[in-house]
């Protein structure tokens, strides 16, 4: 069976930021399409510059690598190193320039080849979600302090929604945790599935049962994507607000 993608996407400001530190994108070229978002860390334009570098850097590694004879595993290798190339530039820039030295990102990304499989992966803190028959399932997972607490067996997941340390990032872009990147998932869709990539300025406010809710009622991604970007704000999230929606049809 062969599908296609419909993809909707929403970046806002938020209501308490002065500036927008969260980059996204759809980059769809021939066999190849790769969705994005990344939230920057590091004050005044720092995050900018380290959300704008992921999200310039991944695609264009992918275009360039990504050949189609590359079998599944050979995939994932090409978006690992993706990753690494666009985390060693960020931290080149970062040590070339003191107002860039705290600089960061977190990004998730899905990366769509003709014929069926979906391919994820994040690093930070910045969510992928897929939303199947109504239910609700994280793929990427969390860098964060809690989530380390978590899989240590010293809080449970209850907890971590509310750590103090639930913000707090050991792994991200712009750190040399990266290493050789991050795992990445192959997901064989299925038609009717919905992808979420998100910043946590909409997870931190929605919780997932909502997020299933509004994603399974939904009948235009475009629309979808704006109206959970609004929902975020609505129930006062403090940061910026980015979002990519993706459904899977039948071509």
């Amino acid at each position: 069976m062969a599908f296609t993608l419909n993809i909707g996407k929403c970046s806002l400001l938020g209501n308490y930021r002065e500036n927008n530190e969260d980059s996204i994108d759809v980059k769809a070229f021939p066999e190849l399409t790769v969705s994005i978002v990344a939230d920057g860390m590091g004050g005044q334009a720092a995050g900018e510059i380290a959300s704008r570098n992921a999200v310039d850097i991944i695609p264009r590694e992918l275009r360039k690598n990504l050949t189609a004879h590359l079998n599944a595993d050979g995939v994932k290798t090409a978006v690992r190193r993706a990753i690494v190339q666009a985390n060693e530039q960020i931290m080149a820039t970062g040590a070339l320039d003191k107002d860039m030295k705290n600089m960061g990102t977190t990004v998730v990304l899905a990366v769509w080849r003709k014929g069926g499989e979906l391919f994820v992966a994040g690093v930070g803190d910045s969510r992928c979600y897929l939303v199947r028959n109504k239910r609700i399932q994280q793929l990427t997972v969390d860098h964060s302090l809690a989530q380390a607490l978590v899989e240590a067996k010293t809080i449970t997941p209850a907890e971590a929604k509310d750590h103090r340390f639930r913000n707090v990032l050991w792994k991200y872009l712009g750190s040399k945790e990266v290493g050789e990147g991050p795992e990445v998932q192959v997901v064989p869709v299925q038609n009717g599935d919905r992808f979420l990539l998100c910043t946590d300025g909409l997870t931190g406010v929605v919780p997932d049962e909502q997020l299933a809710s509004e994603i399974s009622a939904a009948t235009d991604m475009q629309q979808l994507a704006d109206h959970l970007g609004q929902l975020a704000l609505t129930q006062n999230s403090r940061d910026n607000v980015s979002c990519v929606t993706i459904e899977v049809t039948e071509a």
